[in-house]
């Protein structure tokens, strides 16, 4: 059979069809930004403290002191917000009408868990799934754990949602998994346990990833050449964009989480007429052997494009031709089998995982910036769009490995750099935040394009599939990051900034790309710049030795 793109060339390349796939396809993806990470405010932590009943037979001085002082992560002081000191003492004291750090020593005094349960402010939010079911202090480690069920849901589907668009085709699947995400959802808004809302929230976290992949993939089909390259860069990416940055405008008019969740679950139902809108993949029918199938979806389109199809379009015998000449299986190991793609792969899978670690951490960590949460994460949001704008400018003429690696170490060291920024000037250190966040957003975009170019055409889509798999693990680990700000708030950028800077470093060992015909096979692949087999086993035994 001859290429496909010959066959369908007379539809041209941005008739009435082609824009009406692309336009909403890119749109189907808005609900994936701000479900992706709706999680910045379901389980946001407001300021809270023990409660002490108002019931309590307490004077105002007691009540006023029943709570110890404790140094918070950035060095002030603020009343304790796990322990109280023993209610029952100081009830005592209190009626015996002595006064606290007066006629008692409140350092001396012995203190106890939050018995009664928390007071939350309600300032920023007014109810969040940690105030529901009191996330905090001894049960602080299950707000981390929500988002990572997420990504683990992200990580499953990530497996299943190829191989199920490839055996019941790409439109099935991207409908059904909408389905699923909008479903779940909607779901979750009646969660009655913190368990429940989990496990529905990884189920959600499948059918995400799930339609994006299918978007995304019946996209890069349906679309020409030089389309599907915006399409797959800047198409989809900034629709992502649009998404997340409305995450914040809904957050910011509904502060209850219940009526949060089910606001930014609606939008998933006007997907539903996509369905007789978006065709199914006529490459994919064709794999199927359902060639009538895929001239039909052809002809519609060249008559929405005011162009007369030929009499025949896919003649069925050269497809016969073309199973009749298959190639030799490849499986995993291949991406082990040389030096070569050894070192790619490992080098890429850390590459991904340490940027999936730095992109979802630091947009997992906008509440905890100084100054209004809604404000912080629509920076967050909004500084994507110029990052894949630029990205995609840099990857049209600029080496792939010298640009990447130069946004990696941007995005590394200004997140070092962090910690050095005086506690007043806040503002500053945000700035410093997005500029981190720009560049890690950019090498995010880039990564797919270069480690695409950097495997053969016989395992590609293993290699990118296994790097993907790593960037979905560094997305699990990434709100563990965030959690050791409550130990020490600088603690977040130097670990993410000093690994986005190795992996900046580690990305010049790469081969270059740019220019280069796509390898075929394992054997013509690019060979690593400045490190050979040789050279490495030297190093090793110096380290041995050493």
């Amino acid at each position: 059979m001859r290429d496909y793109e010959q066959e369908t060339a007379f539809l041209g390349e941005w008739g009435p069809f082609q824009r009406t796939i692309f336009f909403l396809l890119s749109a189907s993806i808005i609900p994936n930004g701000f479900n992706g990470l709706s999680a910045v405010f379901l389980s946001a932590t407001p300021e809270h403290r023990c409660l002490v009943p108002a019931g309590v037979n307490l004077s105002a001085a007691w009540r006023n002191a029943s709570l110890p002082w404790e140094s918070l992560p950035d060095g002030t002081l603020a009343e304790s917000r796990c322990h109280r000191y023993r209610l029952a003492l100081i009830r005592n004291f209190s009626a015996r009408g002595l006064s606290p750090g007066v006629d008692v020593d409140l350092g001396e005094l012995p203190q106890e868990p939050c018995l009664d349960g928390w007071s939350y402010s309600t300032d920023l939010y007014h109810s969040t799934i940690v105030t529901e079911w009191n996330l905090v202090c001894e049960n602080d480690w299950k707000g981390p754990l929500t988002s990572s069920l997420f990504f683990v849901g992200v990580l499953i589907g990530s497996f299943v949602s190829g191989q199920m668009s490839d055996r019941f085709g790409r439109k099935l699947v991207l409908f059904s998994t909408m389905a699923v995400q909008t479903g779940f959802s909607f779901i979750q808004v009646f969660s009655s346990s913190w368990e429940m809302f989990s496990v529905l929230f990884l189920i959600v976290g499948m059918g995400q990833i799930s339609n994006y992949v299918a978007a995304f993939i019946l996209g890069a089909e349906i679309l020409g050449k030089s389309v599907r390259i915006i399409y797959s860069t800047l198409g989809v990416c900034i629709f992502y964009a649009i998404g997340y940055m409305l995450l914040p405008l809904f957050a910011y008019f509904i502060r209850d989480w219940r009526m949060l969740l089910l606001a930014l679950t609606a939008p998933g139902l006007l997907c539903i007429p996509l369905w007789w809108i978006i065709p199914e993949s006529p490459r994919w029918l064709i794999s199927q052997g359902r060639i009538e199938e895929a001239e039909i979806i052809i002809r519609k389109a060249a008559k929405q494009n005011g162009i007369l199809a030929p009499a025949t379009i896919f003649d069925p015998t050269e497809i016969q031709e073309l199973d009749s000449h298959k190639q030799r299986a490849h499986n995993f190991l291949d991406l082990l089998k040389t030096y070569n793609i050894r070192t790619i792969t490992f080098l890429s899978v850390f590459i991904w995982m340490i940027i999936s670690v730095g992109y979802f951490g630091l947009s997992l960590n906008t509440p905890n910036l100084h100054g209004d949460p809604y404000l912080n994460c629509f920076l967050s949001a909004i500084v994507e769009v110029p990052a894949y704008v630029i990205a995609w400018l840099l990857l049209q003429t600029l080496p792939r490995r010298y640009t990447m690696a130069s946004v990696l170490l941007l995005g590394g060291v200004v997140l070092l750099l962090i910690q050095l920024v005086p506690t007043d000037l806040y503002i500053l250190s945000i700035m410093l935040v997005m500029l981190g966040k720009f560049g890690i957003t950019a090498a995010f975009a880039m990564v797919y394009v270069y480690t695409s170019e950097l495997y053969p055409t016989v395992v590609r889509n293993m290699g990118i599939g296994a790097s993907s798999m790593a960037s979905r693990l560094g997305s699990i680990l990434s709100p563990y990051f965030v959690y050791l700000g409550a130990y020490d708030r600088f603690l977040p950028y130097i670990l993410m900034g000093s690994l986005t800077v190795l992996m900046g470093i580690l990305t010049l060992f790469l081969p270059e790309t740019h220019g280069v015909p796509l390898p075929e096979t394992i054997e013509q692949m690019l060979r690593l710049k400045g490190l050979n087999p040789s050279r490495a086993s030297m190093l090793f035994r110096d380290c041995c030795q050493k």
